[in-house]
């Protein structure tokens, strides 16, 4: 694989998908072995070139010789490119870099509430973008709703199959109810923990899908689909506790997010 050489990727170290997908360049010979370094420990040879508060929002390649500097997607155009040619006419479709433009900007935005930084630093730090995290409610409650309704289907008679959007006012009843608390609560953290909370139920989601397979191809007791479902609930319960401590939010918040769920799940068993 063609080494891009002499240039280095600024990286977010408090972000593990950042972490993660730049040390694959270097593991993969995309970048040299000294290619990569965080921002938060920029290079002094860098530093007059890049814009510091773009280059935590949009990933920046900076080249050592010129001082040519790309953000964001075109960087990850520069690197992959480089390596694989036959995808360069692709990186110059305008319609493509316009929409994965789009997509970058999603998830950068929102990649705290993603995958949470473990040991916040001092410094400068993401943009919040509400549009984005808006969007990201939306993408994830829908997707959340779709999954859940298949489900549904799975653990009946254990649990009556109800209307076909139930699981849609669930899960948005639950966004209007947790964001009541934590606006009256600690409403400057209301954006970051409503984020946090639609990624876990997401995940949950995405974990029921093997089941949701092997129960349509295997077709599993309702009994099994119950006791997995609750699983499931038990390892989102577990990881909300982890995220309200990562953003020092006490119990208050997880206590509501179980009191809800309990509730509904009494109103949907009369």
């Amino acid at each position: 694989m063609k080494t891009l050489n002499n240039h280095i990727i600024l990286y977010d170290a408090e972000c593990p998908m950042c972490q993660a997908y730049t040390k694959a360049f270097t593991r993969s010979g995309m970048l040299d072995a000294n290619g990569r370094a965080s921002y938060q420990q920029m290079p002094a040879e860098v530093c007059p070139v890049v814009d510091r508060q773009r280059a935590v929002n949009e990933i920046a390649l900076v080249d050592t010789r010129t001082g040519e500097v790309s953000y964001g997607v075109e960087s990850l155009f520069k690197v992959i490119g480089n390596s694989v040619p036959f995808l360069n006419p692709l990186f110059s479709f305008a319609p493509f870099i316009w929409i994965m433009k789009k997509v970058y900007a999603f998830i950068s935005y929102n990649r705290r509430v993603i995958i949470p930084a473990t040991h916040a630093q001092d410094g400068i730090q993401p943009s919040f973008k509400l549009g984005y995290r808006l969007f990201y409610l939306l993408f994830t409650w829908l997707l959340v709703g779709s999954i859940l309704t298949v489900y549904a289907h799975y653990l009946t008679p254990l649990v009556p199959i109800g209307d076909p959007l139930r699981e849609y006012y669930i899960c948005g009843g639950q966004i209007v109810f947790q964001g009541i608390v934590i606006s009256l609560y600690a409403p400057a953290k209301r954006w970051d923990y409503l984020g946090n909370m639609m990624t876990i139920s997401f995940a949950g989601a995405l974990l029921l899908l093997p089941v949701i397979l092997v129960a349509k191809l295997l077709g599993l007791p309702a009994l099994i689909c119950t006791l997995c479902f609750l699983a499931v609930a038990g390892l989102m319960f577990l990881e909300h506790i982890r995220r309200t401590k990562l953003m020092q939010l006490g119990w208050l918040l997880t206590i509501s997010w179980v009191v809800y769920r309990l509730a509904l799940l009494a109103i949907i068993l009369n």
